[in-house]
């Protein structure tokens, strides 16, 4: 029996999931473009087609007529990811999960909330305004929440409410040969068997399509106040950053900037801060006295590191402009060289070794060809550099950020704190996991043992 060509899978697999989805189903070289690359500079590779499900056994179906004719499949969210998540490398189905952006259930009583894989970060916080209740993780994009689970992802409150990993009770997944599994409960602790969620969590789509999450909810804080710290060199800025978690003063967020990024801000958003390293606070708490308390403590340390300007925001106006600001960094960056090409990386070392660790690498930074610049997390130990080479530089740029994560895993930290693996970053997990990679492939063999899952991400086969 003569085994069919790829053009001719992908045209009997087109002829099945029309009869499923009508025109939910596309082979259009523009859509089949848009879903070929997220903000990343890894190479673009589009699908040969693109879905748009609607319910899990709808997933389940499409994964189904991938596996009968052999192809990939890939899921697809809000497409911000930053390491080639979705790059379908070897051609194959794209699953659009914005379609599937329903809030299925809210329990105020339980602080808990089941969605479908499409709901952005931005509407469930929106929907449960009304509550009292929101959802905390916030990786500055308007992220899919399916999306954000599949690349762990965090943000600039995980020093406070942690990360996915953390905030993910149970999820429905899609396996490779179309099965339907439910992970987890919606009790706050179980001992009850292998965790599947936190193995799914992360997992990037290569082991199974997450379709439904269910989440973890805060309570909205009774009283929010934000301060911004200037400092004299970067030393004094981590080093004050250091002491505060040392010493319990419990913040919401700690957001460090450096000079080079504080400028590309102030000329894009017009904030007007003096250009130097910069620490933005947030507290949260169940009172105004409460966070003054925690204010006046970060005031006092910043002081004793050297901090030449200490101002607190406590006004709604003011406090959403400095995290506006913050969350453009991105896009802030890219202005300070219109027509570069921009290599996004991040590193997460142990805090005792955060201030080494940027010092060193702002300083190789100094001096390179290109402009850089470096924003981060550093309450918990996690940095981004944004490099904006040319063409001709852009090897150097990758040979910087190769040096990076290894300064940063002979700290004892890992090549991506939040960014996740994709494509990118594959060639460092050996050095990080050793022998347990070995644990990993096992796995993946295990659940998708043809490969077909978003495949070339993660691990190789």
């Amino acid at each position: 029996m003569t085994t069919p060509t790829r053009a001719q899978a992908v045209a009997s697999a087109l002829a099945e999931l029309s009869a499923l989805l009508g025109d939910r189903v596309s082979a259009a070289l523009a859509v089949r473009d848009h879903h070929s690359h997220g903000e990343d500079t890894h190479t673009p590779a589009p699908p040969d087609l693109v879905c748009f499900p609607h319910t899990t056994g709808e997933v389940s179906r499409i994964v189904q007529i991938a596996a009968a004719h052999s192809l990939p499949v890939i899921p697809f969210g809000a497409g911000t990811s930053l390491e080639g998540h979705v790059q379908a490398t070897f051609g194959g189905i794209c699953l659009d999960m914005r379609q599937m952006n329903r809030i299925l259930r809210v329990s105020p009583a339980d602080m808990d909330a089941t969605v479908e894989a499409g709901v952005s970060r931005k509407q469930l916080a929106k929907s449960l305004e009304p509550t009292g209740l929101t959802f905390f993780i916030d990786p500055g994009a308007d992220a899919t929440l399916g999306g954000m689970a599949s690349t762990r992802a965090s943000g600039t409150t995980a020093v406070r409410y942690g990360t996915m990993r953390e905030n993910v009770l149970g999820l429905t997944v899609v396996l490779a040969d179309g099965r339907i599994i439910h992970t987890g409960t919606r009790a706050r602790k179980s001992s009850a068997g292998y965790d599947l969620t936190r193995l799914f969590v992360g997992a990037e789509g290569t082991l199974g399509v997450i379709t439904e999450i269910t989440l973890r909810l805060h309570p909205q804080p009774e009283a929010v106040s934000a301060a911004i710290a200037c400092f004299p060199s970067i030393q004094a800025a981590v080093d004050t950053v250091i002491e505060a978690i040392q010493l319990g003063v419990n913040p919401a967020r700690i957001e460090f900037l450096d000079g080079s990024q504080v400028d590309a801000v102030n000329r894009y958003s017009g904030i007007g801060l003096d250009p130097v390293p910069t620490l933005l606070f947030e507290f949260h708490g169940t009172s105004e006295s409460a966070v003054t308390e925690s204010a006046t403590m970060a005031q006092g340390l910043c002081h004793e590191h050297g901090c030449t300007h200490f101002e607190q925001q406590s006004s709604l106006a003011d406090r959403e402009r400095l995290w506006k600001a913050r969350h453009d960094v991105y896009y802030a960056t890219r202005a300070v060289r219109p027509g570069s090409r921009v290599l996004t990386t991040d590193v997460c070392v142990p805090i005792s070794r955060l201030a080494e660790c940027i010092v060193a690498t702002r300083a190789e930074l100094d001096h390179e060809r290109f402009p850089a610049v470096i924003v981060g997390h550093v309450g918990d130990g996690n940095f981004h550099v944004q490099c904006l080479p040319s063409d001709e530089e852009y090897p150097e740029a990758e040979a910087f950020a190769h040096r990076l994560v290894q300064r940063a895993q002979s700290m004892g930290g890992t090549c991506s704190g939040e960014h996740g693996i994709g494509l990118g970053k594959k060639k460092y997990l050996p050095a990080e996991h050793g022998e347990a990679l070995s644990v990993m492939r096992l796995l993946k063999q295990a659940l998708d043992p043809e490969n077909r899952m978003n495949p070339g991400k993660i691990i190789d086969l």
